[in-house]
């Protein structure tokens, strides 16, 4: 039996993206309509933000891949280049998708993400760190990729791409009203409403919009987990390459784990302080401990259905 058969866009995900995409809508109509309350300046604040968006929407990837410095590679690149790039094709072969761009980004830091508004337009990117860690570990590398590939399968990346520039705006809204309040209109008269204002309802918009993408982020890697199950075949791989990257991201440098921090911590198949404690409101990632059970039970009833 062709275990890839059932592989296609999680349901779940894809109704857990339209919610989130729809809340963060409604936040928004809200943030607008005070930005026009307030006065001119807030009206050209939200010009910028929406060249801003524009910036973001068309060059995330490239700034991605510029910021972890890096480097599509091809099979002229040497066998194990051409090797690489071979995995990719058969497993997006598999998973139904156009081939991706295969970079590589230099650190020793053992990780993988995808990156780009479309299938057609995607990357995938896995650091040196990860290519040694699981040389000699072939199924393991297949299990990454097929995860990554499953995000851009799900179209994922480009929602998380949306919901992140939403409160990043948000963020930068407060910042210029902090910096720069004279912008807003303080002197109320005619119903103006006040920097102060304005900041309190970009703070808590912020607030609303993280929430919403931690939790939209945990979830979409449970179902890369799952789509990388189907597309290989092989749950226990996925479930041992996890384990090995944990395992490994404490010896990583602190100065190492700290330049891959930020927003695009989201994207890693594992996050760059995996060993770090935190409430499981605010984590971009499920624990390992829930990944594993998960795909423990997948593998379950992937052996049921072969028998």
């Amino acid at each position: 039996m062709n275990k890839t058969r059932n592989f296609g866009r999680d349901p779940g995900l894809q109704a857990r993206m339209g919610l989130t995409l729809f809340l963060l809508g409604l936040v928004y109509v809200v943030l607008i309509g005070v930005l026009f309350a307030a006065g001119a300046g807030a009206v050209t604040i939200a010009v910028i933000a929406g060249v801003l968006f524009l910036v973001q929407y068309f060059s995330s990837d490239k700034i991605a891949l510029a910021s972890m410095r890096a480097q599509q590679i091809s099979p002229g690149d040497g066998q194990w280049a051409k090797d690489l790039i071979a995995t990719v094709q058969r497993l997006a072969i598999q998973a139904d998708i156009p081939m991706p761009r295969v970079a590589v980004a230099q650190t020793p830091m053992p990780n993988a993400f995808a990156v780009g508004r479309t299938p057609k337009t995607s990357t995938v990117c896995v650091t040196t760190g990860l290519l040694q860690l699981l040389q000699g570990h072939p199924g393991e590398l297949e299990a990454v990729l097929g995860h990554e590939l499953t995000h851009i399968a799900n179209r994922d990346v480009m929602v998380m791409t949306l919901a992140s520039f939403f409160a990043s705006i948000a963020s930068f809204i407060v910042q210029m009203g902090f910096w720069f309040g004279g912008l807003f209109d303080d002197n109320n008269e005619g119903g103006g409403i006040s920097a102060i204002a304005v900041i309190l309802v970009s703070a808590i918009v912020y607030v609303i919009s993280w929430l919403l993408l931690q939790a939209l982020s945990r979830y979409r890697e449970f179902a890369a987990d799952r789509g990388s199950a189907l597309i290989t075949g092989r749950p226990s791989a996925l479930i041992s390459a996890l384990m090995r990257i944990e395992g490994t991201m404490g010896t990583i440098p602190q100065r190492d784990l700290r330049a891959a921090s930020g927003e695009l911590a989201a994207f890693y198949i594992v996050p760059p302080k995996a060993k770090q404690s935190i409430s499981a409101l605010f984590a971009t990632h499920p624990t390992l401990e829930r990944r594993v059970a998960a795909l423990e039970r997948l593998e379950s009833q992937l052996q049921g259905t072969a028998r």
